[in-house]
């Protein structure tokens, strides 16, 4: 079943100020002031001016004489908008083939098999909401069966994730307030005099009153809470998007058929590629259903590529997933992300010079779930700062390690503690206890001192580690270090840890 996140920036206006102009400080406060006619109310606030008790709705006349250092800026209603829509385009490269708008404060995203990819729901809403962080957005992730419990959950729940799992969506709403069912404001008010206040009481209400006096809206807003009728979300495109479709006068369902479609479709969509020079590197299939829902498959490439035949491989992998259910009215294939691409010889000489392009097999394990890449030295004495994972298909690194001593083959990427007995300053052990096991060492080399970098955190100024190489009675070499110099307590605590094992 389709699982739907809802992401909620409750500080959008505020934080595009923000972003508009990193000169303004971080400790000053902001609110954002709307104004009609005569009337000025406060409609956005930062973190920092609700602190000193701005709320929304506040006027701004008490806001500024509550809080003089607040700095108050005009709404710009066009400004937040745009900026939504540009958030929502990049997390359609990103996250998911179907991505939209959930105005004026969100955007909503159809994950159905992407989840697998980041580790879960949980670590994906997670790295949701820290890679929006570390863009100095503030969010509110969460997930459900529906469109309209997931956005609820986000907006009434007050904790940066929350997951709302599979079958629970009644009871993860019913004491939500009616304002979240996304119903015009005078139907709310009048639910509200009718002394409504939660969806669990308005949905235990006889449908035929409420229908009589407010319409079908109400009935419907509920059913697509709850799942009882389909909300499809109508995926984002953008004008700069090369895309084509293919629309059928009667539904398809066949496997076969499909494929000999999606074919057509590629060899159309590689077309238009070539005619602008652009080479494709992430691409999106959506599926159109007769009973209105939708479908994506996503295929990506390591490189950009204009490769029919390749193209056509990668989706017809996949097609096996699509589940036609009562027909498909609609196909579209769609470049979200595009590069440009020249043309290139693909033979200058008699005899090619033999050149093993592994990048097929990269998108074959990319489009399988794995994470693909490549391993890249960096200028850092400290060992687990020393590499970075880069694209697996890119401009080749340069970079080389200036180190002289050896490094072990396998780094661990968080030390391992040990216990160790040995002769302080500068003696290597003459046993190590790791992971319950005691090893008696037959030959060691060292120290080698790998100071703190103190331009990267202050408690680094005076750490020290001193590193060895250890082998024990069978041969078996490992990488360990003491945290210190042995003497000064100030350098690190002196405990020994496990870092690395030698080939």
């Amino acid at each position: 079943m389709p699982r739907v996140v809802s992401i909620f920036f409750p500080d959008l206006p505020t934080d595009r100020i923000r972003r508009a102009d990193p000169a303004i400080p971080v400790e000053e406060a902001i609110a954002v002031i709307s104004k009609s006619g005569s009337k000025r109310w406060v409609s956005a606030a930062d973190a920092a001016a609700r602190n000193a008790g701005v709320h929304l709705g506040m006027p701004a006349a008490k806001a500024q004489a509550l809080f003089q250092g607040l700095r108050m800026i005009d709404a710009d209603a066009a400004a937040d908008a745009a900026a939504l829509e540009r958030i929502t385009m990049w997390a359609l490269s990103q996250y998911s083939p179907i991505v939209a708008v959930d105005p004026p404060d969100g955007i909503v995203m159809d994950t159905e098999g992407a989840d697998h990819l980041q580790g879960g729901e949980e670590w994906m809403l997670t790295s949701i909401a820290n890679r929006f962080r570390a863009k100095g957005l503030t969010t509110r992730v969460a997930i459900a069966d529906t469109w309209g419990a997931a956005h609820a959950c986000a907006r009434a729940i007050n904790r940066e994730t929350v997951v709302v799992r599979s079958g629970e969506t009644i009871r993860a709403v019913e004491r939500l307030p009616i304002s979240l069912l996304r119903l015009p404001e005078k139907i709310v008010s009048d639910l509200r005099t009718l002394g409504f206040r939660t969806i669990g009481e308005l949905s235990a209400t006889p449908r035929a009153p409420l229908a009589l006096r407010f319409g079908p809206e109400v009935g419907r807003r509920l059913d697509q809470m709850f799942g009882r009728v389909c909300e499809p979300i109508d995926p984002i495109r953008s004008p700069e998007l090369v895309g084509v479709s293919r629309s059928f006068a009667e539904p398809i369902g066949a496997a076969e058929t499909i494929d000999k479609y999606v074919g057509r479709l590629v060899v159309q969509l590689v077309a238009e590629l070539q005619r602008k020079g652009l080479g494709v590197r992430r691409t999106d299939l959506i599926v159109e259903k007769v009973d209105g829902t939708r479908q994506a498959i996503r295929a990506g490439t390591a490189k950009p590529v204009r490769d029919v035949a390749w193209l056509t491989k990668l989706f017809r992998d996949r097609t096996e997933k699509i589940e036609p259910g009562f027909g498909i009215e609609k196909l579209t294939l769609v470049a979200v992300m595009s590069e440009p691409l020249e043309e290139k010889q693909t033979a200058s000489s008699l005899v090619d010079d033999e050149d093993a392009d592994i990048t097929p097999l990269i998108d074959v394990f990319g489009n399988r779930g794995q994470r693909v890449y490549r391993v890249a030295p960096v200028a850092s004495d400290v060992p687990e700062r020393s590499v970075q994972r880069i694209a697996a298909v890119g401009e080749e690194v340069t970079e080389g390690w200036v180190h002289h001593w050896r490094r072990p083959v396998r780094l661990f990427a968080r030390p391992d503690p040990i216990e160790a007995i040995a002769l302080l300053p500068d003696h290597p052990p003459a046993s190590i206890t790791w992971r319950g096991k005691r090893h008696r060492v037959k030959r060691a080399d060292g120290p080698e001192r790998v100071f703190g970098e103190w331009w990267r955190r202050d408690s680094e100024l005076e750490a020290v580690r001193d590193y060895f190489v250890v082998e024990n009675e069978i041969g078996e070499r490992y990488w360990i270090f003491r945290s210190g110099d042995g003497i000064d307590p100030e350098t690190g605590p002196h405990k020994w840890f496990m870092h690395g094992i030698f080939g």
